[in-house]
Order: C-alpha cells, then structure tokens, then sequence
C-alpha cells in the first residue's frame, strides 16, 4: 500500500452490511436495483471485511470522535450478534482518548426489545426511516407484498423511548407527503415526542430519465419547508431540531454548512458495499464511481484518491445562474443527484429543487441573520422566540406568516 498519500483528518463511511438487500420494497427506493451490480452475491458483510472497515475506519482519522455508520438496504438483516462482535471490534482499535459513535439507520420492522437494549447500552444513535402518518407513510412505503409496516415503525419508535434509545426521524419528502407539511411536523413533534428530523427530498428518474410521480415538485419542496420553519422558529427553537435548517444556519454562522449537500464540494463521505468495494458516495453506487477495496487500499488511501478529489470537486461545477444566485453560499447548487435540467447555452445542468429551494433562502434570509446575531453574541438560539402572551384570535400570528392568528396556527 501506498503510505505516503495524504490522507484526510476526518470523513464518513456509510457502511452497507447488507448491501441492497432488504426485507421491504419502497416504491422510491434508488438502491434496491443495486444488486444487479453483485449477481451472485449473498449479500452479507464478513467478519473480515466488517473488522477491516473499522480498524481502517479508525486509524485513518485524527478526531477524538470517529462515527461507525450502518446503513442498507436494511442493516439489522445481519442479525444482532453481528453488531455485537463489531462493537468488540471498536474496543479493540480505539485508542483510550477517541469516543466512537455508532450510527445506524433503519426501517425499524425487526426492532425488538433486545435489539433496543443493545442500542442504548451501546449509545448507537438511529434514523428510523418514517414518512408521515399511516396514510401518508403508506404510500409509498410497504412490505415486498404491499402491505402496510407503519404499525411496526410506531412499535419501534415506542421501545426506543422506552429504552431511551437516541433516535430521529428520517423522511422522505415526496409528491404526497409534500402537501401536509404541519400534519407531518406535528404528528412527528405532538403525537410521537420526536425531536429530531431529516427531511430528505425525494427526486428520481425512470429508465427513460423522465421525472417519476413520485418525485416532489420543486416549489412544493419549498413550501414544505417553509410552513415548518415557521412553525418551528415561532415556538420550537431548542426543542425540535431539523437538519436542514441546522444545516443552512450554519452556512450563515460559519460560512460553510455542515450538510454535504450544501457545501461548496464534497468527497468526504463514501460509501462502502458488503464486500469491501468503495464507492465516491451513497448516490453513485456505480462502476464508474468505483474508488476500490478496502482488503486491497485503505479507506483512508481511496477516500484521499485523485479520483475521489475530482469527484468532490465537480460538485463546485456550476451553471452561471447558481454562481450569480445570492444564496449561493447557503446551497452551493444542492446534490449534484438532483442537478437534472438542461439549461439554455449552457453545458452544467440545474437542480431540480433550485425553485423550491431559492422560495426557502428568501423567506428564512431574515430569520437565519437574526438566530446568527444571536448565537454570535453568546444568546441561545431560542431567544429569537417571542415571549409567551396571550394572542387574539384578530392578532397576527407570532410566525411571521403576515396572517391572522385564527387564519393560522390558531386554527387547531
């Protein structure tokens, strides 16, 4: 191996224990089709590979926190006691001054009350992948009979806070769910107790690369998000947490995100196949975009690639009209995924959100510059929040929507 490459102080491994397999079939899901790359694979992570990833994982880094990530298909596929030789793993090559973070993000159907007792003993952190209320989590999402696991979602949801299992929400915003903005904010904050959210857009091509009907409209995108933010910074500022306004907050604070999706290039987040194979990122799980294995170059080697550093910094690729946009420096042209549309006279493509998202940039630019002089000055993020009083059903609403209070969020 080469031991002279530079490598990174820190990046993100998204491990596939699982590879593509898993026990439901989402209508949306991108990477089921990923098994036709492993046609006579099992698709289950050995031991060796399993250890090779973490020891590598952890030696390639120079944080007194590294993350082990877990992610499918559905990882919990491999069983318990897989994750619990990894963790035996993790103590052997931690050094006694670095904390390790195991995240995993799961559908949450084989979820019981022993794998929830792992968890919590382990501090592992878990996306629970929830789309809304039945009628909208069933939608799209559902067993590969077609029928409903919303029931054993909301179960799993129960046993992690029974076992106070850190967990948060990730949800796909698509062309359903999108119009109910509120009734899923608040099913997630009011009838769940969640306070922490991913709202992850959904944007997909068929085989002819036209835009499927599950895709959400840009414009709608942008609304979604605004009817929440404006919810959210009227009464839940440190009490709910969503990522992308963390994300677009700090662009503001620091000047770059902490989201890969808005910063100006990416590269530092790979993804790793049940066989070692390492891929550019978890959206371009491709031969194309293959960096190599980790039982023949370290992470740390491949993620320090010129191919990778190319990889990461097309990203920067942009049409003029991103690079003349005032929120530039908060989108940075979004996931180059979802960068579909052939623009006039010009050969980079614009992304399919730019619409939605440019309404969500608008409308918050005002409260993102207060919540910066707040946070700059050393006061909490949630003094932005008005002092509780009573509001008149004819008083405008404290969110900011310019409406009367009885017009809108008094209505409930």
């Amino acid at each position: 191996m080469n031991q002279t490459i530079e490598k990174p102080v820190a990046f993100h491994v998204m491990a596939k224990p699982t590879g593509a397999r898993c026990n439901l079939h989402c209508d949306y899901c991108f990477f089921l089709r990923k098994t036709e790359l492993y046609p006579c694979s099992d698709f289950y992570m050995s031991d060796e590979t399993m250890e090779a990833y973490i020891k590598q994982t952890i030696e390639a880094q120079n944080t007194p926190e590294i993350t082990i990530a877990w992610q499918g298909g559905e990882p919990t596929l491999m069983g318990l006691e897989f994750f619990e030789r990894a963790v035996e793993v993790e103590k052997k090559y931690a050094p006694r001054d670095v904390r390790i973070l195991n995240t995993i993000q799961t559908n949450g159907v084989l979820l019981n009350n022993e794998w929830c007792e792992f968890l919590h003993k382990n501090n592992f952190l878990v996306g629970l992948s929830l789309d809304g209320p039945k009628h909208l989590h069933d939608k799209f999402r559902h067993d590969k009979q077609g029928n409903s696991v919303f029931d054993k979602v909301i179960c799993a949801l129960r046993l992690m806070q029974k076992y106070k299992v850190e967990f948060n929400i990730l949800c796909t915003v698509n062309s359903e769910n999108s119009k109910y903005p509120l009734e899923v904010y608040r099913f997630f904050r009011d009838e769940l107790s969640a306070h922490y959210f991913q709202f992850i857009p959904i944007v997909e091509l068929d085989e002819n690369k036209n835009i499927t009907d599950r895709t959400v409209n840009a414009k709608q995108y942008g609304k979604f998000l605004i009817k929440i933010f404006d919810e959210w910074v009227a009464q839940d500022v440190g009490k709910t947490f969503v990522q992308f306004f963390d994300g677009v907050l700090a662009a503001y604070l620091r000047g770059f995100s902490s989201l890969c999706v808005l910063r100006p290039i990416c590269g530092e987040g790979v993804a790793l196949e049940h066989n070692g194979d390492v891929y550019s990122c978890d959206h371009f799980v491709d031969p194309d975009y293959l960096l190599g294995n980790i039982h023949q170059e370290s992470i740390g080697e491949l993620v320090s690639s010129e191919q990778q550093k190319k990889f990461g910094a097309e990203k920067n690729e942009l049409p003029k009209q991103c690079k003349d946009c005032e929120f530039n420096f908060a989108c940075h042209g979004e996931c180059p995924k979802n960068r579909i549309i052939t623009l006039p006279n010009e050969n980079k493509k614009l992304n399919h959100l730019c619409e939605g998202l440019k309404l969500f940039f608008a409308h918050t630019k005002k409260h993102m510059e207060k919540l910066t002089q707040l946070l700059k000055s050393g006061r909490p993020a949630a003094d932005i929040m008005r002092p509780k009083k009573k509001i008149g059903r004819n008083d405008l609403c404290p969110c900011g929507s310019g409406l009367k209070y009885k017009k809108c969020h008094g209505k409930r």
